[in-house]
């Protein structure tokens, strides 16, 4: 494919940073919201899960929208949209408004995260995809060592409001997609329901259901265990403001960074099944670690444990999740992906809230634990291996061989 076809990455980057402004904008400052708007603990749950709920159901429908229709068409009106809920959280006067502003900005951001990654596979392929996919990764735990920094400081300068305007960069990025984004849509001639029958039956390979199920749980425990209990327990056990918080929380990013920006060297020599069951079983230790930790110290280095295990597992199952579509049903697949980890994402919170409401945050993190144990086990037996993402661009090729003039 001509370089000058494709987008440029700098775009791309910034789409997937705008994805995640809705909660790494908060998590540091979630005590402190609650105290200031008169909630308790357990609300910490719904104000998380806001952010991520509408993907569990809009993920599918912006996928199968941007494989009918193009990219372009479907990521500007996301964009614009999660930056009218930045807007409204920002002046938000009550909780539950506080609520329905970021349920607004789950709806833009159902849609930016994933098409970032389906904007990598339609350009990129091979190595130089599984390169990509990595460094975006990269780029994006290394935005998470930043953020909950950045957002605790600001709100110890003024509140916690100000940092929630930083979502509000979703408008330039989106004018700037509008100029710059190529409106690619795949080749394709077949009816709605064909098209909705062809993504029914690529998503039920037994290897995708088991990135959909990883991917789940994966979101589960760090939207869980990481993102909604941790903060309350830096609190409680070690009294921590949120400066302190935010510079605990963003440990994690220092491993994650490396392991995702050298992604395709190790991918060259680390087969794909022994990479996702150390990340797995990496993520498991670090939230027992958090668990049973009695010093601060020792809650950071699990805290880099997890790091070492988030950056690799998730630009892998991302690369499987674009290497065994064809172009015309990439986004329907990756947004599958992204129904399941929004899943994760508004369950975990939920689920963690309850845990540490009733028993203890560590409780919470134990089971996460148990979980991510399961998980690593599932992929030691499973059917994800290197043989998959062969046989995916293999089938590729065959199909882009008998359509003559589409786009490679």
């Amino acid at each position: 494919m001509p370089t000058a076809d494709r987008p440029p990455v700098g775009l791309l980057y910034s789409i997937t940073l705008v994805g995640i402004l809705a909660n790494t904008m908060i998590t540091a400052n979630i005590p402190d919201i609650l105290d200031d708007l008169g909630r308790g603990a357990g609300s910490a749950g719904p104000l998380v899960s806001a952010g991520a709920l509408p993907g569990v159901v809009l993920a599918p429908v912006i996928g199968i929208l941007a494989d009918r229709f193009g990219r372009r068409p479907i990521l500007l009106p996301c964009l614009v949209a999660f930056g009218a809920g930045a807007l409204a959280a920002t002046v938000a006067p009550t909780f539950w408004t506080l609520v329905a502003a970021r349920l607004l900005q789950g709806v833009g951001g159902a849609g930016l995260i994933n098409l970032a990654i389906v904007l990598i596979g339609d350009n990129w392929s091979g190595a130089d995809r599984t390169r990509l996919i990595g460094r975006n990764s990269a780029v994006l735990t290394a935005a998470l060592a930043v953020l909950p920094t950045a957002a605790g400081l600001i709100a110890e300068v003024g509140n916690w409001r100000w940092s929630i305007a930083l979502g509000l960069v979703a408008f330039p990025v989106a004018a700037v997609a509008w100029r710059r984004l190529p409106d690619h849509r795949p080749s394709t001639g077949r009816t709605l329901s064909r098209q909705l029958q062809d993504a029914a039956t690529l998503v039920r390979q037994p290897v995708m259901v088991f990135v959909f199920l990883a991917g789940f749980v994966l979101f589960l425990v760090i939207f869980g265990v990481f993102l909604t209990a941790l903060p309350v327990h830096l609190e409680d056990r070690f009294g921590l403001g949120p400066g302190a918080r935010g510079l605990v929380l963003s440990a994690f990013a220092i491993g994650a960074t490396i392991v995702s920006f050298n992604l395709g060297p190790i991918r060259s020599v680390v087969p794909l099944r022994p990479l996702l069951v150390a990340s797995s079983f990496f993520i498991a230790l670090a939230s027992l670690g958090l668990a049973l930790a009695p010093s601060l110290i020792l809650v950071v280095v699990a805290v880099l444990l997890y790091g070492f295990g988030d950056g690799s597992i998730i630009p892998a199952l991302q690369d499987v999740a674009t290497s065994i579509p064809p172009d015309e049903q990439r986004a329907s697949v990756m947004a599958v992906w992204v129904s399941a980890v929004r899943g994760g994402q508004t369950a975990g919170p939920l689920g963690a809230a309850a845990l540490f409401a009733a028993t203890s945050t560590e409780t919470a993190m134990l089971v996460g634990a148990g979980l991510f144990a399961a998980v690593g086990v599932l992929f030691l037996v499973g059917p994800i291996d290197d043989r998959v993402l062969s046989a995916g661009m293999d089938a590729r090729t065959d199909a882009g061989s008998d359509r003559t003039g589409e786009r490679p």
